[in-house]
């Protein structure tokens, strides 16, 4: 799967990302609960990268494309979807995740915060991130097991959902799955040599438990009680 180099000078003049943590990982491992729960114990600001990258970022995607050459719409569902491999999934996105960190630090650099920043989502690569932190401690990559990822499917609606309207949606699920597996294998691999913490997530502990763990890890950089109280 290729990689693309995002060595480029950040101008960070709120020193927003120096102290951010960050949490990686896979699709539907509970980043984004994980995020709230630490937010709302700890008084941190909780930046939720799908969130941005869905909707925040859309223009900014249809002006990469027509600057490319390319046309402003996505191209048809079916060809993203059901007329292609899981491997070729997985490398367009992995292809594509450096462009959005880029859009992603943008928006953080413009945060100010007496504490600091956590940013989660699936696009915050631990390759992309490892070059702008000062020790691996400030980061953390997040992984569902296949089981719990399943339950996630039965139970949660939105896990399920496509969003797309395709010829064959049994194929296009099992695309977008194998996909997500790809690219989570892929995260824990470089998180493993950049040594950074994987935690995998298979159900036997609950969010608040699995937040209690993510603070633990980030705790030389959370803001004590005392701080808090102030």
């Amino acid at each position: 799967m290729t990689r693309h180099d995002t060595s480029t000078k950040i101008r960070d003049p709120f020193g927003t990302l120096r102290r951010a943590l960050w949490i990686g990982g896979g699709q539907w491992a509970g980043k984004s609960t994980v995020a709230r729960l630490l937010a709302v114990r700890y008084g941190v600001t909780a930046y939720h990268y799908d969130y941005q990258d869905a909707r925040g970022h859309n223009d900014r995607r249809i002006a990469r494309r027509v600057k490319l050459g390319r046309p402003p719409r996505d191209p048809d569902p079916d060809a993203t979807w059901v007329n292609t491999t899981p491997q070729d999934m997985a490398t367009e996105t992995l292809a594509g995740f450096p462009i959005r960190f880029e859009w992603a630090l943008d928006d953080l650099c413009a945060l100010s915060s007496g504490h600091p920043v956590i940013a989660e989502g699936w696009g915050l690569r631990p390759e992309l991130v490892a070059p702008i932190i000062d020790s691996p401690r400030q980061m953390v990559v997040m992984v569902p097991t296949q089981e719990f990822r399943a339950r996630q499917l039965r139970e949660l609606t939105r896990a399920a959902a496509l969003g797309h309207d395709v010829s064959d949606p049994n194929r296009a699920q099992h695309n977008r799955l194998e996909r997500d597996r790809l690219v989570a294998d892929d995260a824990v691999r470089t998180a493993q040599r950049l040594d950074i913490r994987v935690i995998e997530i298979d159900g036997a502990r609950d969010a608040n438990a699995v937040a209690d763990i993510v603070a633990e890890h980030f705790r030389p950089y959370l803001p004590s009680q005392e701080q808090r109280k102030a």
